[in-house]
């Protein structure tokens, strides 16, 4: 969808990378793999980016804490350019809205297809990434007679359209059980998190 609107999936899934960490800078190869495209590809959209003003380059410069402080250095940093956003941009709010509803839209289908496809799905429970709350030990919860292989596709396609991975958890309705009644640390501190219960017909 987006990608009428942007020219290119691309540089839409280049957008996606860098709005999930808007302070985070990353250096062409880096981009390569988490958006798994083509080299020449990446570059000529970051250029596209760059003449835009929504991005800004920078050599030499460490990946995690741009515009904050000094920037960290790396072995070998001063050999690379590394790519950021330009919050200075006039494009960068309207745009990070539009991602934001974009992630809102996409989050709400792949809850569907894992509904749909996963199985008999009683318990399905999204935290981490998908709520924003990193004490989250996992991002997705999955409770039921699982097909394990189609939850496993549909998360694959999930990444390859948003970006970065997504740890999950798959259980049977026995396993959970049993972990919840001798308050399972790996279940205590998911709830303690900010999470959404997008399934629940277990009354948990």
């Amino acid at each position: 969808m987006l990608e009428h609107l942007f020219g290119s999936k691309t540089r839409l899934k280049l957008l996606k990378v860098f709005f999930r960490d808007p302070v985070k800078s990353y250096y062409v190869r880096e981009l390569t793999r988490l958006l798994d495209a083509q080299i020449n590809a990446v570059r000529r959209e970051l250029g596209a980016l760059l003449a835009a003003g929504l991005v800004r380059e920078m050599e030499g410069v460490g990946k995690s804490e741009v515009g904050a402080g000094s920037p960290r250095l790396q072995a070998g940093a001063s050999l690379r350019k590394y790519y950021a956003l330009n919050p200075e941009s006039i494009l960068y709010p309207e745009l990070q809205a539009l991602l934001i509803k974009a992630q809102a839209l996409g989050e709400a289908q792949f809850a569907d297809e894992i509904k749909a496809k996963g199985g008999d799905v009683r318990l399905l429970l999204l935290s981490g990434r998908f709520t924003g709350d990193r004490r989250a030990l996992t991002d997705m919860l999955v409770v039921g007679r699982l097909n394990e292989a189609a939850v496993g596709r549909l998360v694959k396609k999930y990444e390859q359209e948003f970006g970065g991975d997504i740890n999950y958890t798959l259980m049977t309705v026995p396993e959970f059980e049993d972990r919840r009644q001798v308050m399972d640390r790996f279940l205590f501190s998911l709830f303690e998190a900010k999470h959404l219960k997008v399934v629940d017909k277990l009354n948990v």
